[in-house]
């Protein structure tokens, strides 16, 4: 892969606050720049990305992060621009409130990815978040706008209080996902339970879905089956407690 690639060098011993490394401007820097950032430990405070991890490659908008990252938080918080992979597992909050670029993550991902910052009402205004395992509770909390895909299974209250944005579910989505929505569209093409405050609609194949699920999986090479493309979808508007224009899409065999 062209770009820069920081290895970590060590495992983590605590958790590491990486919401400053990949403030913009980054996808210009190289290796030296960015092993000056600064990540901030839980117990020792501040260090550098370059006590941390290796860092080598060449500026091209592209980052790889590679290691035992599960301690890793906030990781591409307020991401605008470039593609940022993560080989394996990543903390909390990844992508809060991020606003551009592409955010990958080989792996699971903690609480609250793409969500907003606690005590903030903008969670993600833009980009595309890529959860290949599972994401913890809370995630795409208050989207505006933005594509979150979660691979495997969704925590509980994913999508609360969405006002924009598409939240696709490829496994099962925890209990009260989509809970106070007022707009955007959480998919489901596993199990969902939608919140009470969701009404039912219909039952149709949304054509225009099709296009995001090819997308996805020509882009991503996510495992999307053809039963996701000629299927069809129950659709919920909600959460009705709120503007009530947002929606649940939930694949059904029948």
């Amino acid at each position: 892969m062209s770009g820069l690639v920081a290895r970590l060098k060590t495992r983590l011993q605590q958790r590491a606050d990486l919401s400053e490394v990949l403030a913009e401007p980054w996808a210009t820097r190289s290796p030296s720049e960015m092993a000056g950032r600064a990540v901030y430990l839980e117990r020792d405070g501040r260090v550098t990305l370059g006590d941390l991890f290796d860092i080598e490659g060449q500026s091209s908008g592209r980052i790889e992060f590679t290691g035992e990252l599960d301690l890793a938080d906030r990781l591409g918080a307020g991401l605008q621009e470039g593609e940022v992979l993560v080989k394996g597992n990543v903390g909390r909050e990844a992508g809060l409130a991020m606003a551009g670029g592409i955010l990958d993550i080989d792996g699971d991902a903690g609480p609250r990815a793409g969500a907003a910052p606690l005590g903030y009402k903008r969670g993600m205004v833009g980009g595309e978040m890529i959860v290949r395992g599972s994401a913890g509770p809370e995630s795409g909390v208050a989207m505006r706008r933005g594509l979150l895909v979660i691979g495997r299974t969704a925590g509980s209250q994913t999508g609360r209080g969405m006002i924009a944005g598409t939240v696709i579910i490829l496994g099962a989505a925890g209990p009260d996902t989509g809970l106070w929505s007022k707009r955007g569209s959480v998919v489901a093409l596993g199990k969902i339970t939608p919140p009470e405050t969701y009404a039912y609609a219909c039952t149709y194949q949304p054509i225009h879905l099709r296009i995001i699920l090819e997308r996805l999986r020509s882009r991503y090479r996510l495992p999307i089956q053809r039963k996701h493309f000629t299927g069809l979808y129950h659709r919920y508007s909600g959460d009705l407690a709120e503007l009530g224009k947002g929606e649940i899409l939930a694949w059904t065999r029948s």
